[in-house]
């Protein structure tokens, strides 16, 4: 259902990125208009096809990276944390199949008991696949070892023992046609629009307006929006949650107040708590914490204490147990 809805919008935004600036260009604009092309300003028109150059340059690299890139990347991380991760014996609490039957390889959703990097129990959410499903590795009460990034500055942070990475060559030599053939369709697109919209006067035709300029401004913009809904959505530790949870410290936090923001994500208020805890030095500290709450769940956060981790090396930064207890 998830997968379907994000194919959804994503190919509705697309829509609003390419084909909808096109319609909207072409249906407006008069190709005719060769008095109009030769009053335009040829060095602006020039400026305009550099800047649309270096934006689509931008979109490209982009992709690149999303699509073939991160392959080796997320590769070379696995094997440093092979060599170099921290081992840790981690209790198999749940595990969904998420396969049917006659799959040719069994994937789970599990959730996991662990000491962190700082020796606090923690619970973690993880997908595996199971290339020996005969074995019954992944039955719950089980253990499994894991091999956690001392740093926590890698994807994927930590990696099951015996975890062996295989690039899928096949996929990545269709992603990088993919990516080859959006590069060689903007270059006809480019081709065409100079051939059927200078009419001999070079590239005055160019305008803030054209599809080559708007199109590559709309896909950055969703690009950056995407960054911003999802730290909005995490409040003030989205970024930070994964190092708070595998190097931080369990607490009980007084809740001082809990005020409304003003902000809404999806008709549902952010809410400011106000919080005191003490580190394990007994040294006492105030912090807050934004989070988007369920109007159905306002009652729940009447309560007196509140569990929360702290980063160890650093006191300051805190985010609730609950919250990371749901991360994957």
């Amino acid at each position: 259902m998830k997968r379907g809805a994000l194919i959804f919008w994503t190919l509705y935004s697309l829509f609003f990125a390419i084909p909808f600036p096109m319609i909207i260009y072409y249906s407006t604009n008069h190709p005719d208009d060769i008095d109009g092309l030769r009053d335009a300003d040829p060095w602006l028109s020039l400026g305009l096809v550099a800047v649309s150059i270096l934006l689509w340059l931008v979109v490209l690299v982009v992709f690149y990276q999303k699509w073939v890139l991160n392959v080796f990347t997320s590769k070379k991380n696995i094997e440093y944390l092979k060599r170099e991760g921290e081992p840790r014996e981690a209790r198999i609490l749940s595990a969904n199949k998420l396969t049917g039957p006659g799959a040719k390889m069994d994937t789970y959703e599990l959730g996991l008991s662990f000491k962190n990097l700082v020796g606090t129990e923690i619970v973690q959410k993880t997908g595996v696949n199971d290339s020996k499903p005969f074995e019954r590795r992944y039955e719950v009460g089980k253990k499994v070892m894991l091999l956690i990034d001392k740093e926590m500055k890698r994807i994927p942070y930590f990696i099951f023992s015996g975890t062996v990475a295989k690039i899928n060559t096949t996929i990545v030599l269709l992603r990088s046609l993919g990516w080859l053939a959006l590069a060689v369709a903007l270059y006809g697109y480019y081709v065409y629009a100079y051939q059927s919209e200078s009419h001999g006067l070079g590239w005055r035709f160019m305008s803030f307006g054209h599809p080559l300029i708007v199109c590559p401004l709309i896909l950055l913009f969703y690009r950056v929006l995407v960054d911003l809904i999802v730290n909005k959505l995490g409040g003030d530790y989205k970024d930070n949650s994964p190092l708070i949870k595998f190097k931080g410290l369990k607490t009980n936090a007084r809740l001082i107040s809990a005020s409304q923001t003003g902000t809404y994500i999806n008709e549902q208020p952010m809410i400011r708590f106000e919080l005191e805890y003490t580190d394990e030095k007994q040294q006492k500290y105030n912090g807050n914490i934004k989070k988007v709450v369920n109007l159905l769940d306002l009652n729940s956060i009447k309560v007196e204490y509140m569990e929360i981790f702290y980063l160890k090396s650093d006191p300051k930064r805190i985010a609730f147990a609950s919250d990371l207890n749901e991360l994957s």
